[in-house]
């Protein structure tokens, strides 16, 4: 299986380390690239890549829209996009995640993080970059009051399963801590997805540490 891959960046350069990053992988094809926001949002409903990278600032339409059109509340068949950025920056980052993006990557990051993430969001996994992760989940963790158990509609299997979500854990690795099959993993977190209203793991990750069922170490 090959994972179709659109790259959106207004520089030229950016979009072809990106291309050369991505096609060295014997699993990744980058299918097109686009130089603005209302190119991106044209090519990617026409050709329906599998992962969509989208820099945040572009003419036009910029990353944090784009992603909003693309994948965010309302969209019928929403893609998988992931934001690539040198800006490290709270109000991208919330934007980006608010507007259904499923990762958020710095460009200095470097190529490993940068493929980890395209492979992530193709399986339906979730990556942010680790230098953003804590102060984002801090952030998370002391912005709401915690939720009452009995306000939290979830089984006790559900709330192991979206703890570990949360912590950034990963289908196999979940599957193992908690000694049950990946697909029952997949299961519960459909399941997790449709009592809560969310659309993706990253939205699962936030409503957790909104609502204190995880903690900052």
């Amino acid at each position: 299986m090959t994972i179709r891959v659109l790259i959106a960046d207004d520089q030229a350069m950016v979009r072809g380390g990106l291309r050369l990053i991505l096609e060295d992988q014997p699993d990744v094809t980058v299918v097109a690239e686009a130089a603005d926001g209302a190119e991106a949002v044209a090519l990617a409903r026409r050709l329906r890549p599998d992962v969509c990278l989208v820099d945040i600032r572009m003419p036009g339409l910029d990353g944090i829209e784009v992603t909003r059109v693309l994948a965010g509340p309302g969209v019928p068949d929403p893609l998988r996009v992931v934001i690539v950025t040198t800006f490290d920056l709270d109000e991208y980052v919330y934007g980006a995640l608010r507007a259904g993006a499923v990762g958020f990557v710095l460009k200095d990051a470097g190529p490993t993080l940068l493929v980890e993430a395209v492979r992530a969001a193709d399986t339906g996994e979730a990556l942010i970059s680790p230098s953003i992760t804590v102060r984002l989940l801090k952030r998370l963790a002391s912005a709401r009051t915690p939720a009452a158990p009995s306000a939290v509609p979830l089984s006790e299997r559900e709330i192991e399963v979206v703890q570990a979500i949360a912590r950034g854990r990963k289908n196999q690795e979940i599957a193992a801590e908690l000694f049950i099959s990946v697909s029952t993993v997949k299961s519960h977190l459909t399941s997790v997805q449709m009592k809560l209203g969310v659309r993706n793991r990253v939205e699962v990750a936030a409503w957790a540490w909104e609502n204190g069922l995880v903690h900052p170490s």
